[in-house]
């Protein structure tokens, strides 16, 4: 589904992304982990058009992304759910909901709203509250709940769990885990790395830039190296 091949991508001269290759296979969840400052953020702002590479390709549904930007990224169904929520605050939950669904057709709104409502029955408790007044958990929600309304192929998450009581945090990978099970592929930006491999089918380990290990969820759990670095041991 998505192949990102040998990209290099620079913040004036400094170089925060050196030949980095991955790839995403439909019905997949991967994560990219590593300590902050890695760059995995600027990974996933790559791939959706919001920076760009000064080599290499990336190549989504068989189609290379270079030139094309990133609204148009969006209507071939990719959805970033950026890191911090950024849901809109002043706007109710209902209508940050309606926002996601910008490149789509007014009549799939409504049944995409409540596809979202089953998904997350907290933000129906809540489709006419002010978003700023949510709880963390609850903007969390509701960003992805926003990424899901443009139907995505695939769902891009980063650091869904920052910030996020630990309660909060399993009932978010419970949610990555459930819409994985419907069908969604996921790629996942994530620091806490024992909950991100735990729910992965394969993993990056990225450091300074460079990707120095890959493997399965259940392989990079195991890696003494990983375990050492990411794990606590």
């Amino acid at each position: 589904m998505l192949k990102v091949n040998d990209i290099n991508v620079y913040y004036g001269a400094i170089h925060a992304i050196k030949g980095v290759s991955f790839e995403v296979n439909d019905g997949e969840i991967v994560t990219l982990i590593g300590a902050n400052g890695a760059g995995k953020s600027t990974i996933l702002n790559t791939v959706c058009g919001l920076l760009r590479s000064r080599t290499g390709s990336i190549e989504f549904l068989d189609k290379n992304l270079g030139s094309i930007p990133a609204h148009k990224i969006v209507e071939l169904g990719m959805a970033h759910v950026p890191e911090g929520r950024r849901v809109f605050l002043q706007m109710t939950v209902e209508e940050n909901l309606e926002m996601g669904a910008y490149t789509q057709p007014r009549s799939t709104i409504d049944p995409n709203l409540e596809r979202v409502y089953d998904q997350f029955p907290r933000l129906k408790e809540r489709r006419k509250q002010i978003a700023g007044t949510l709880s963390g958990g609850e903007q969390q929600m509701l960003a992805m709940g926003r990424g899901l309304m443009s139907n995505p192929k695939l769902l891009m998450l980063d650091e869904p769990s920052m910030g996020l009581a630990p309660i909060l945090v399993e009932q978010i990978f419970d949610i990555i885990k459930r819409l994985h099970e419907r069908g969604t592929t996921i790629l996942l930006v994530e620091q806490n790395a024992r909950m991100a491999l735990s729910v992965a089918d394969r993993g990056y380990v990225l450091e300074t830039g460079k990707i120095v290990a890959t493997g399965t969820g259940g392989e990079l759990l195991r890696d003494e190296a990983v375990k050492r670095a990411y794990l606590g041991g």
